[in-house]
């Protein structure tokens, strides 16, 4: 991809922005409580994790249209027998901005979820387990963009048990005796 002045003056004012104390004071993404999710052991599930862009931001989508541009990941710590599989993200929406006007950028704004695959080892104890990651994102309003930040995210997961394991009938096995 070829960089354009539009993208440059982003980075720029992003940089420029940062240095001086301008752009949003408190968080411009927020997580919403997440449901508690049962799983049992061995077993997947998928957590839905909410955020909110505040009114008058977007940010960066997942997959944004330039190499450039400082895309939205969020990456969940590893836990003992509890692995973590794909994250799945929503497409973003083209935009074009005051900044840029010719060019549409892929961004989230308002609400969005992001889904996580969990799935705890057989050997889980059963019980419930805080799950711990970061949200990173970069915000813009509709003049600049904003040095990058990391949201802290956290939700539960309760194991449970896996079910016994069918048993046989030995009537049923082809070894039996008649």
């Amino acid at each position: 991809m070829r960089q354009t002045p539009a993208i440059g003056l982003l980075l720029l004012s992003a940089f420029l922005y940062g240095q001086d104390g301008h752009g949003p004071t408190g968080p411009v993404v927020k997580m919403a409580p997440a449901p508690l999710v049962t799983v049992r052991q061995g077993k997947a599930a998928t957590v839905p994790l909410s955020f909110r862009v505040s009114s008058g931001y977007h940010i960066n989508s997942n997959r944004p249209k330039s190499e450039f541009l400082i895309p939205t990941i969020l990456k969940i710590d590893a836990i003992t027998d509890i692995v973590i599989g794909k994250t799945t993200y929503p497409d973003g929406r083209d935009m074009s901005f005051a900044f840029a006007p010719d060019e549409k950028l892929n961004v989230y704004t308002g609400d969005f979820e992001v889904d996580v695959l969990v799935r705890p080892l057989h050997t889980v104890q059963v019980g419930k387990y805080v799950v711990r990651g970061i949200l990173k994102y970069q915000a813009c309003d509709n003049a600049a963009c904003y040095p990058p930040k990391q949201l802290p995210v956290s939700f539960d997961v309760r194991i449970a048990k896996a079910p016994p394991a069918p048993r046989k009938n030995p009537a049923q096995s082809p070894h039996a005796h008649r």
